[in-house]
């Protein structure tokens, strides 16, 4: 089922909802006695539960509480910053306390000095639209449907292996700033998987539902329902046994056609960080590398060809990684990062936008109340062309067509990488013939998004998400989200199994 969605609420009024919460911060930020030049807090309280059933058994059942804030401090041109789990006007007033005097000692160390121009202020409100509330569904329920997702997962003997996972998210944040911001948000999220895997003497292959955790959105339970979501189970059953007598992906270089759930992947690790300011800046370098883009290519770089042209958009409604203000109050909007292959904006906030002088965009954020914002992508997407799919197929005489990603390997760089697909078919004369195992491709950065040939219409466009990715020091994992439609590339070299 292809989801594509329209925009979502964003209010830049004062907030009608959170508004106890924000009252409560403005009044502990009032009470703060600190000589800073700028304070802001950022409250979260996020619940989740984790639901998941493994060969029609219960493997997981799961309830999770995470609450705190984080207090941001400006002074002599530095930021600190200090978290606390206590939300009273004391434990503010240490933590500001603690950040204030990081903020000090950085200052010695200076390589750029801030003003409050990078924390401009802003009241306002954005909450994720559903359906269907994520508290109406019981557990008994939910196990129930995972369960029987199983069953249909399991075509065959030869399924050795079923998995069906659902997990939500309820995630409220409340921000005020001592120049006036007041910004509440809610963000319901639901994260889905199905999988199995399939064995034979010898033999063993698995199948996804779009890669793990791929199916991630922003939304209530009418994400995970109806008869859709038991046909997909039982075609990646089918599609697992299928491929344990399928020849293996030939050694060639050949036109490659990418489904947009493996386009999620390529978008994100060749595009997506590499356009990372922070990455740029080389700030990432010790723990996720950097980035072979340099400061003066924004505005000048031939990424890609013409057909690439990928935006910025943080305010799609239902995409995972969907929001109004990053986690430092600045608006976000939707903004090309790249415009008919020509590179335009970077991946970074306010402050990163400072110190490098090139454009960026809202996306400063943060995992949790207790880690500090930092560059991050979210919404990052291809925009759809004008071909249809029988079309794009039916115009290429030999080639290679994958689906859902398996593994990766991308050097410190973002510039070579190597990719690897649980499914493929065999592209002839125009028409998907064969299915081929362990299909993988590999190209550079530029090389790959240089050889754009054919880009799907709209009525291809996916959309995608992960909860997974992984940055800073600490660590933080985060949501995005990515859609794309079906994309085709010119000479691409691909190969199977043994030659990986």
């Amino acid at each position: 089922m292809i989801r594509h969605f329209t925009p979502e609420r964003l209010i830049t009024e004062p907030p009608t909802s959170g508004h106890l919460m924000i009252a409560d911060l403005k009044t502990a930020l009032a009470q703060i006695d600190i000589p800073a030049d700028w304070i802001g807090i950022r409250a979260m309280r996020e619940t989740s539960t984790w639901r998941a059933m493994r060969d029609g058994r219960p493997q997981q059942n799961e309830f999770g509480l995470s609450q705190g804030a984080m207090v941001e401090v400006l002074a002599q041109g530095q930021f600190g910053y200090s978290a606390t789990n206590q939300l009273t006007p004391a434990a503010l007033q240490a933590a500001a306390q603690c950040a204030y005097a990081q903020a000090i000692a950085a200052s010695r160390w200076a390589i750029h000095r801030f003003t409050e121009a990078v924390r401009p202020a802003v009241v306002g409100e954005y909450v994720s639209a559903y359906e269907q509330a994520l508290e109406a569904v019981g557990v008994g329920e939910i196990n129930d449907l995972l369960a029987k997702l199983c069953q249909q997962l399991k075509v065959s003997a030869a399924v050795v292996r079923t998995r069906a996972v659902a997990r939500t998210h309820d995630v409220e944040s409340w921000f005020v700033s001592s120049n006036g911001s007041e910004v509440y948000q809610k963000l319901l999220l639901l994260e889905s998987h199905l999988g199995a895997i399939a064995q034979a003497p010898g033999v063993t292959q698995s199948r996804t539902d779009n890669g793990y955790l791929a199916r991630s959105y922003q939304g209530g339970w009418e994400l995970f329902s109806g008869a859709e979501l038991g046909h997909r189970a039982e075609r990646i059953g089918q599609q697992a046994v299928a491929l344990l007598s399928a020849p293996d992906c030939p050694d060639t270089a050949t036109t490659l056609v990418l489904a947009p759930d493996q386009m999620m992947l390529q978008i994100h690790e060749s595009v997506g960080h590499p356009l990372e300011l922070d990455r740029i800046l080389g700030d990432e370098r010790n723990y996720a590398g950097g980035s072979f883009v340099r400061p003066e290519d924004f505005g000048s770089l031939a990424y890609g060809s013409p057909l690439m042209n990928i935006t910025f958009a943080a305010t799609q409604a239902g995409e995972l990684a969907s929001y109004g203000f990053d986690d430092t109050g600045a608006v976000a909007q939707r903004q090309y990062l790249i415009r008919e292959g020509v590179l335009e904006r970077g991946l970074g906030g306010l402050e990163s936008q400072s110190r490098l002088q090139v454009p960026g965009v809202a996306c400063t954020r943060a995992c949790s109340w207790n880690r500090p914002a930092i560059d991050r992508m979210a919404n990052i997407n291809l925009e759809p062309g004008e071909t249809e799919f029988e079309a794009l197929i039916g115009s290429i005489e030999d080639g290679v067509y994958m689906e859902s990603n398996r593994s990766w390997s991308i050097d410190d760089q973002r510039h070579k990488f190597q990719f690897g697909c649980e499914y493929a078919r065999k592209i002839e004369q125009g028409k998907l013939t064969t299915v081929l195992k362990n299909p993988n491709y590999r190209a550079t950065t530029p090389q790959f998004w240089h050889s754009l040939s054919q880009v799907g219409s709209r009525a291809t466009l996916e959309t995608y998400g992960t909860p997974y990715c992984g940055k800073g020091e600490p660590n933080q994992l985060i949501r995005v989200g990515h859609a794309s439609p079906v994309c085709a590339f010119d000479n691409i070299e691909v190969f199977g199994g043994a030659g990986s």
